[in-house]
C-alpha cells in the first residue's frame, strides 16, 4: 500500500494560501457566530495553528476590529478578546455577503497538489485484497482476473449483464479493496467564494490512534483536512446532469461541491445506468472530457469558470445492452467492459446453501432438488444469483408468520416461487 503524504499545517497566514483579509473576515465571522475569545479557541474552531490565529489577531487589533479583554481565568492563562464596535459592523458585513463561519479554507491550487500526491493512480489493489474483499460473494471463474487491472488503471468501467447477478454488490467490493486514505479538504475557496467538500454522508473519517503521550498523529497534519478513507459516492436512477454542477445555496450564499468532486481519490459508481431521466447518452457526453482530461471544469454563480481534479474511478453499473446505451465514440472512452452472467448451475447452488447458512436455515436437498429440476424448467428462466435469497428470505417469512423455526421443504419454497415471477397473462378484470 502506497504512503499518502498528509498536508503539512501552515504556520503562517502565507501558507494558507488565501488571501489575508478574507481569513480575517472568516475569524471575524466565527468569533461573532460562535462566541470566541481566546486564540486556542479560535485555533480549533478555524481548524489552523495557533501562529496564524496570532498573526490575524494583531491585524484586527491594528485595525481596531478587536480589543483584548485581560487574561483568561487564573495568571498564565491565555488573553482574552472581543469584537469591538467596528469589528461587529465588519462581521455582520462579511456575513451578508456569505454566512460561511467555520474551519478556514483550502485554496484550489492546494488541493490540486495534495490530489496528485494522493491519486487513486498511486494505490494498487492487489488479488488478494480484492479476492478478500467479494470473499462473501460466489463469483463467475476468471472475473477477479479481469477486474482487478481494469481497477489498478483508473480508467472506467463498465459492468453489465442480466440483473440481479452482483454488479452493485461487486462494485461496494471495489471499494472495501481500497484500504489506504486521502485528505479531504472541508471547504475550499474559489473567487472568494466557499465550497464544501467533505461530506459525512460520503466520507469516512479515520481516527488515529492515540500515543502514549495523549497525542495523535492526526494533530500534525493541516486540519483544514479530514483524514478519510478514499471515498464512494454511490448514485442510482436519481442522478440528473444538475448533480453533477456546483449546488448554490442563495441563503448562505455557500456552494456545495458536486458529487465527483466529493468523490475525488475514490470511486464514482452510476448504478442501474438507462433508468436515469437522463439519456445515458447525455451522461455520458459529460463526462467525456473529465474522463479523458482528468480534469472538470465548474462554474461559480458569477460565471467564473476552474477547473479541478479528476481524480476518480467511474464505475458505470447496468442490466441494458451497452450498444443501446451508448454510441461506438462513447464506448470507445469507456476503457473496461466487463460482462457479469447470471451464474452456473454449480454456483447457484453455492450461493443457495450460502445463503441458507447466513439464514441460519438448514439445506433440505429434496427441496433444492426440486427448486432446480422442476421449478426452474417450467419457466425456462435463467438462475439469477439474486433468487437464492429472495426464495430463503420469503421462505424465512413464511416461517415467522406460522410460528415454526425457519426451514426450508417443497411446499414452502413453492410459495416463495410464486412470488418471484410474474405471470404473463392478461388482466381479465
Amino acid at each position: 500500500m502506497t504512503s499518502v503524504p498528509a498536508p503539512k499545517a501552515p504556520t503562517t497566514v502565507a501558507e494558507t494560501g488565501i488571501a489575508p483579509t478574507l481569513l480575517r473576515d472568516l475569524l471575524l465571522k466565527a468569533i461573532f457566530r460562535l462566541n470566541l475569545t481566546s486564540v486556542s479557541d479560535m485555533s480549533k474552531a478555524c481548524a489552523v495553528t495557533p501562529p496564524v490565529i496570532e498573526d490575524l489577531v494583531q491585524m484586527c487589533r491594528d485595525g481596531r476590529l478587536i480589543e483584548t479583554l485581560g487574561m483568561k481565568g487564573e495568571a498564565g492563562s491565555e488573553l482574552r478578546y472581543q469584537l469591538t464596535d467596528t469589528g461587529r459592523a465588519r462581521a455582520l458585513d462579511a456575513l451578508a455577503q456569505s454566512e460561511y463561519a467555520g474551519a478556514f479554507p483550502v485554496s484550489l491550487d492546494a488541493f490540486t497538489a495534495q490530489s496528485s500526491a494522493q491519486s487513486l493512480r498511486n494505490s494498487t489493489i492487489t488479488r488478494d485484497a480484492l479476492e478478500k474483499a467479494s470473499a462473501h460473494l460466489i463469483l463467475p471463474k476468471g472475473l477477479l482476473e479481469n477486474l482487478g487491472p481494469a481497477v489498478n488503471s483508473g480508467r472506467s468501467i463498465l459492468l453489465y449483464g442480466p440483473p440481479g447477478n452482483g454488479k452493485s454488490v461487486l462494485s461496494s467490493a471495489i471499494r472495501d479493496a481500497l484500504t489506504d486514505h486521502v485528505y479531504i479538504p472541508r471547504v475550499l475557496e474559489v473567487g472568494g467564494q466557499m465550497i464544501a467538500v467533505f461530506d459525512p454522508s460520503v466520507h469516512r473519517p479515520i481516527t488515529d490512534p492515540v500515543s502514549e503521550h495523549g497525542l495523535r498523529r492526526s494533530d500534525t497534519f493541516d486540519q483544514r483536512y479530514v483524514k478519510c478513507r478514499r471515498p464512494t459516492v454511490i448514485t442510482g436512477g436519481e442522478l440528473t446532469i444538475d448533480m453533477l454542477d456546483l449546488g448554490f445555496n442563495p441563503m448562505s450564499r455557500t456552494y456545495q461541491a458536486p458529487l465527483q468532486l466529493k468523490a475525488t481519490g475514490g470511486i464514482f459508481i452510476v448504478d442501474d445506468l438507462g433508468r436515469q431521466r437522463e439519456a445515458p447518452q447525455a451522461l455520458m457526453n459529460r463526462w467525456i472530457v473529465p474522463i479523458e482530461e482528468q480534469f472538470d471544469l465548474l462554474s461559480l454563480q458569477s460565471g467564473q469558470k476552474f477547473r479541478v481534479p479528476f481524480d476518480t474511478l467511474v464505475i458505470f453499473s447496468t442490466n441494458f445492452a451497452p450498444k443501446k446505451l451508448f454510441d461506438g465514440a462513447a464506448l470507445r472512452r469507456i476503457y473496461y467492459k466487463i460482462r457479469i452472467d447470471g451464474p452456473s448451475r454449480d454456483d447457484f447452488i453455492k450461493i443457495f446453501l450460502l445463503v441458507a447458512r447466513q439464514y441460519k436455515m438448514k439445506p433440505d436437498e429434496t427441496t433444492l432438488a426440486h427448486l432446480i429440476r422442476k421449478l426452474y424448467p417450467s419457466v425456462g428462466a435463467p438462475f439469477a444469483s439474486f433468487h437464492a435469497p429472495f426464495l430463503i428470505d420469503q421462505m424465512a417469512s413464511i416461517c415467522a408468520y406460522e410460528g415454526i423455526a425457519p426451514q426450508m421443504s417443497v411446499p414452502l419454497i413453492e410459495r416463495a416461487w410464486a412470488n418471484l415471477f410474474v405471470a404473463d397473462e392478461e388482466n381479465t378484470l
